[in-house]
């Protein structure tokens, strides 16, 4: 090769290093520039959430995410985008993004979170439970979910509390309907809604009255074995209670008939006090009055 031909090999060498280097220069600065745009629209986010304006809020949050996916501002900004949502009322929204969140992000820190407030946007959905059981059933799958991946999470501790109220709200809806069917003589359509209560629901506060009309229908139905089942393990666990009173009547008729008695006696011997008071109050005042006049008495 002669001269000519080693120089031009030489200065392309050279053109083609120097276009590399440029265009790692350029990467490097474009890079950065890129998350310094996440942090400000993540930071404007911020700003118009304190400042009420939640719709600009998510807006700035979801921008900051789909800037730069791998930054470690992204998964923060489409959980703060789901809040901003929630605490304008568009459930819709928050559920949307939180599901997206959990479905992208299934390893976060804040995973637990995201559970927790996907449960409340449903919870916060009930409004009739005798017409809509969706948005309840949805938000008790989602706490239970909470509950059983991160049992010591702090949201776990709300979520058992509003878990009892859901499961009341269920089994007053059975008990509803349950109710219902006696009034119509439907037995067996009774019996499962009871059944419900009690094979689902036995801590609501309907269990006791749950236990009591399944005594009920089976006695009225002639099925008494099954009724004394009941009627004991409503004994066994609420022995102080009136539903079981009630049922303990179904058995022993005497014992009605007794209390009837002794309750007749106690209202007679409570009226003889009432009456005997009067007579001792009148007397007490009908002295006092003596004394009072004789000590004022003119000689």
């Amino acid at each position: 090769m002669n001269f000519i031909g080693r120089f031009i090999l030489v200065l392309l060498i050279f053109i083609f290093s120097a276009c590399s280097k440029e265009t790692i220069k350029k990467s490097t600065i474009k890079e950065k520039s890129l998350d310094a745009q996440v942090l400000e629209a993540y930071k404007e986010g911020k700003i118009a959430l304190e400042e009420g304006d939640v719709l600009f809020a998510a807006k700035k949050f979801n921008e900051a995410e789909i800037l730069f996916p791998q930054s470690k501002y992204a998964p923060k900004s489409a959980l703060m985008a789901a809040y901003s949502y929630y605490i304008q009322d568009y459930y819709g929204d928050s559920i949307a993004e939180l599901e997206r969140f959990i479905k992208i992000y299934s390893n976060h820190e804040d995973l637990d979170y995201a559970y927790y407030l996907l449960a409340i946007c449903y919870y916060e959905q009930i409004v009739d439970e005798k017409k809509d059981l969706q948005s309840i059933l949805n938000s008790k799958e989602i706490f239970e979910i909470l509950i059983k991946k991160y049992p010591k999470s702090e949201y776990s501790i709300d979520a058992n509390f509003k878990m009892d109220l859901i499961n009341d709200i269920l089994a007053s809806k059975d008990m509803y309907i349950g109710r219902y069917y006696v009034d119509k003589k439907k037995w067996i359509s009774a019996i499962n809604r009871f059944r419900s209560v009690v094979d689902n629901y036995d801590k609501s506060i309907y269990i006791e009255e749950a236990l009591y009309r399944l005594v009920e229908i089976y006695y009225l139905i002639g099925l008494t074995d099954e009724a004394k089942k009941y009627a004991k393990l409503l004994g066994y666990n609420y022995q102080s209670s009136e539903w079981y009173e009630k049922s303990y009547v179904m058995f022993d008729k005497k014992y009605s008939n007794n209390k009837r008695i002794l309750t007749s006696k106690n209202k007679k011997s409570n009226i003889l006090i009432r009456k005997f008071k009067s007579l001792f109050d009148w007397d007490e005042k009908k002295w006092n009055y003596k004394k009072i006049f004789k000590e004022n008495k003119i000689n």
